[in-house]
């Protein structure tokens, strides 16, 4: 079971070599890559470089999939509300069965020391799957059961699991079916929502490909490195070589990246995407430049604060002859201005809602 999950839960990361299910069968938009967060450890790319290697690649996982983690640090003792969302409610029970389906996707076990972590982000994507749903229906889009139980299909095929055993799987991971499906019709509603939205401004012009070509062309002429990063500050120096040993037995580095760092990018496991490496400061380029595919680095010292890299690939210019054709570029760009204007889109409805939280 491959690559990522795009929003069954916004907060999931995106991981290529997992035992994470894949959720790009349920609809092809969702197989794209996506623009990240922004690199804490890379400056600003020119707005002439091309925006296909400033996209990142799917990430590679490492952790493994054995018994099911543990659900008890977040279970709730007792239903309650947790929050009202424009007069819809989410129960702590709401909450808990999406919890249990992020532990079930990522296969990040749950402790004292992210337990609230995880609680924050998957209560935070709960209420934007409410403003989804609401917003969608006041759309006139509505999504049949008969359309989810097709996702489904489709999801249990693109994964290998075999027609029906998702049943199972949701069984042995605690996860309610009905929690499962109303993620599912969210997705759907909302990904049909936002390519309605773009299909009315316009969508992608020739101008736009044409213009993306030649900027691909002068940036595949030079080197890139796949990067990870685990960033610490100068406050915390002390683990910085607890993580580093730990790391050396223990590769899970998105893991440790998703629970340790500090930076934005650990919300996606520490990932940066494609990097040219001037953009990387002198001592980061220097400790990147030493390490090999699949290695992770020592702690570096960048002023008072610590990095540790990860390299994925290089990319050679002179070894990789393979340029985007006009349709995959069509096609990158399409996604991305779909994953644009959701993002703005899905801020517009946060900003506007009506959200009371009872605790």
């Amino acid at each position: 079971m491959k690559k990522q999950i795009l929003s069954i839960t916004a907060l999931l990361l995106s991981l290529s070599n997992a035992n994470a299910f894949d959720f790009s069968s349920i609809d092809p938009r969702l197989s794209s890559d996506r623009e990240g967060s922004t690199a804490s450890a890379v400056t600003e790319e020119e707005p002439t470089k091309s925006k296909v290697f400033r996209s990142p690649q799917n990430m590679t996982q490492a952790v493994e999939k054995k018994a099911a983690p543990s659900l008890s640090p977040i279970k709730s003792s007792a239903v309650k509300i947790v929050a009202v969302v424009n007069g819809d409610i989410i129960s702590s029970e709401d909450l808990d069965d999406r919890v249990k389906a992020f532990i079930m996707s990522s296969q990040i076990p749950v402790n004292n020391e992210n337990k609230a972590v995880i609680y924050q982000r998957v209560l935070s994507s709960t209420i934007d799957e409410k403003l989804k749903v609401q917003e969608a229906e006041k759309n006139g889009i509505k999504i049949t059961e008969a359309e989810i139980d097709d996702s489904i299909s489709n999801f249990e095929t693109g994964n290998k699991i075999g027609k029906g055993k998702m049943k199972n799987i949701l069984k042995e991971y605690g996860v309610s079916e009905k929690a499962f499906r109303e993620q599912m019709k969210a997705d759907l509603a909302w990904i049909r929502l936002i390519r309605q939205k773009v299909e009315q401004e316009g969508g992608i012009s020739n101008k736009d490909v044409e213009q993306e070509l030649a900027n691909a062309k002068k940036d595949f002429s030079t080197s890139k490195y796949q990067l990870s990063e685990i960033f610490i500050s100068a406050k915390n120096k002390a683990r910085v070589n607890e993580i580093s040993e730990a790391l050396k037995n223990d590769p899970r580095f998105e893991y440790y990246a998703f629970q340790f760092s500090e930076s934005p990018t650990a919300s996606a496991g520490g990932q940066l995407g494609w990097i040219n490496i001037d953009s990387l400061s002198e001592p980061l380029q220097q400790a990147v430049k030493k390490l090999k595919a699949g290695e992770i680095s020592e702690p570096i010292k960048v002023g008072e604060d610590y990095y540790i890299m990860r390299l994925g690939q290089v990319y050679n210019p002179s070894a990789n002859k393979h340029m985007p054709t006009e349709k995959e570029i069509r096609q990158f760009l399409e996604n991305q201005l779909l994953d644009t204007t959701a993002t703005k889109y899905i801020q517009q409805l946060r900003q506007k809602a009506v959200i009371e939280f009872r605790g």
